[in-house]
């Protein structure tokens, strides 16, 4: 949310001196992400996260300028975070000589976890109403390219699935499995990520300079991985928005 105030201050300072705005618009949506990259792969087949986990209220903010009656530019920003903790669903962690190990049985305690994302896209959209901006109904399309602010953390224990050690169990007389379970804290922070975008709305006139407005966004982006996520392939910041606002019209 701090990152939104900082790009949506620097919006009102730097754009009308580029455009005089005949539009502005403040909404608010649900975002629902694709998460199927392999970080998100994992963390679902391992974890208790499902991904209606990670879906989340979202805010924004638009200046509008019409070059037609029908045509327009449209630059806005908004913001997308969510963080969630999880268990891993078949592992629970005993503590032997000081160490802490991984076994998929027992009644020892929940191996967990913190996945937070977020994400704050500034972004300018080509804008077409194709009954024009008068009228009762003001239907429209559009789309654009974005830049991309974004951060994803794990913060807590994992299990090193590569590290395993050979225990005996006297309550049931046999040698089991164990995994190392460590403490970690990787997070990629401030990165930066280009995207597309495309949507479909309808804005309803309810007073001489006031509107409501509904809308359907679908974003396309993926942000690099470095070395605190080596081997990953770049993380799906893909998703979908419902949203409604109001216009205040110039």
């Amino acid at each position: 949310m701090k990152k939104l105030f900082i790009l949506l201050a620097a919006l009102m300072i730097m754009v009308p001196q580029v455009v005089q705005a005949d539009l502005v618009s403040f909404r608010v949506g649900y975002y629902i992400p694709r998460a199927e990259s392999d970080l998100w792969a994992t963390e679902f087949e391992n974890m208790d996260f499902i991904k209606s986990d990670f879906q989340a209220s979202v805010f924004s903010f638009a200046y509008e300028h019409f070059f037609t009656n029908e045509f327009s530019l449209v630059i806005g920003v908004e913001g997308y975070t969510k963080q969630k903790l999880g268990s891993y669903r078949d592992f629970i962690s005993e503590e032997i000589s000081g160490e802490v190990w991984a076994f998929d049985y027992g009644q020892g305690f929940p191996i967990s976890h913190v996945l937070s994302v977020s994400s704050t896209p500034v972004q300018a959209s080509l804008k077409i109403m194709p009954l024009g901006r008068r009228g009762k109904f003001l239907p429209y399309l559009g789309g654009g390219v974005g830049i991309y602010l974004w951060s994803v953390r794990l913060q807590g224990e994992m299990i090193d699935f590569s590290d395993a050690e050979i225990f005996y169990d006297p309550g049931i007389d046999e040698d089991v499995i164990g995994y190392y379970v460590y403490q970690t804290d990787a997070r990629e922070e401030n990165k930066i990520a280009l995207g597309y975008h495309g949507f479909a709305g309808v804005m309803v006139p309810i007073g001489n300079r006031i509107s409501i407005d509904a809308q359907f966004k679908y974003m396309l982006v993926k942000g690099n991985l470095s070395d605190a996520f080596q081997g990953f392939e770049p993380f799906d910041l893909t998703g979908y928005q419902i949203v409604i606002g109001i216009n205040y019209w110039f």
